[in-house]
């Protein structure tokens, strides 16, 4: 087991360079927030935003969009109903962000197997949410590009096979040896780890609490792993993974000494204060 320590931290968040352009920072686009789930799309675009990515796309139901540019008008957005739109955006991602708040129905399932048969080899793909669900119940085979999964206890269980009572180490590391080769997982649970298949060991997080056990939490993770996977090219994406989802909890951690409980988009609003401490190592 592995330890995410401050060295990593420091390692991966690093001070931008003053010649450098929002095209440096990852150009992102995220999928998901279908009736009746149009919040989840919106908190997972604000951590990716609030994470430092350049350019940030999302994908909604087009009743979503006003809310969403209410709360980010950072972020620009389209109908997911739009197909044109659809496949550029698709072709022009650095990193996708699929499943927070997607639907398990017709629509969504449809919508899963567009993004894994269009995506080239150099895409990093984030698998998150209704997509997850999706995923498990379709048994469909993996596209060939980069993959991070975000499965939350219930979610492996029906990914992997194992119940949650029996998800441990070992049976994890077992399930992996299915999974394409560089595959991230995000094992999401009391104590989290995140495993790189391929990798014997694994990183555990040492920070987070009952205090995260809320709505929106798992979206903002997977949007602040979405801005960290676009941006810190000088660490593996293993570790820019890691580090995203020890900063989630450690801000969560550092929020509860205050608060019973922790909002997800308060997570978010603290994030650049945080990584800005960080990049300067501390001073």
């Amino acid at each position: 087991m592995k330890v995410i320590d401050q060295d990593l931290l420091e390692k991966v968040i690093i001070e931008r360079s003053r010649t450098s352009h929002k095209g440096d920072y990852g150009r992102l686009l995220l999928l998901g927030g279908t009736y009746p789930y149009g919040g989840a799309i919106i908190m997972a675009a604000l951590a990716a935003v609030k994470s430092g990515a350049g350019l940030v796309t999302v994908g909604t139901d087009r009743e979503n969009i006003t809310a969403l540019h209410s709360h980010l008008p950072e972020a620009m957005a389209f109908s997911l109903q739009d197909q044109q739109l659809l496949k550029e955006q698709l072709e022009k991602a650095e990193v996708v962000l699929l499943g927070p708040g997607l639907r398990d129905v017709a629509f969504g399932e449809d919508l899963v197997k567009q993004v894994f048969a269009g995506l080239k080899q150099n895409q990093i793909l984030i698998v998150d949410g209704g997509a997850l669900t999706i995923l498990a119940r379709t048994s469909l085979s993996f596209p060939s590009n980069q993959l991070i999964l975000t499965p939350h206890q219930k979610e492996w269980e029906k990914l992997s096979g194992i119940a949650i009572e029996k998800q441990n180490k070992d049976a994890t590391a077992s399930a992996l040896t299915s999974f394409p080769q560089g595959t991230i997982l995000v094992e999401k649970g009391p104590a989290t780890r995140i495993w790189e298949v391929g990798q014997s060991d694994y990183y555990q997080l040492q920070v987070g609490g009952p205090y995260q056990a809320t709505g929106g939490m798992g979206d903002t993770l997977a949007g602040i792993i979405a801005g960290f996977a676009g941006q810190f090219k000088q660490a593996s994406l293993y570790e820019r993974v890691a580090v995203a989802t020890h900063l989630h909890s450690a801000i969560a951690q550092e929020l509860s000494q205050e608060h019973y409980v922790v909002l997800p988009t308060e997570i978010s609003s603290h994030l650049p204060k945080v990584m800005k401490k960080i990049s300067q190592k501390g001073t």
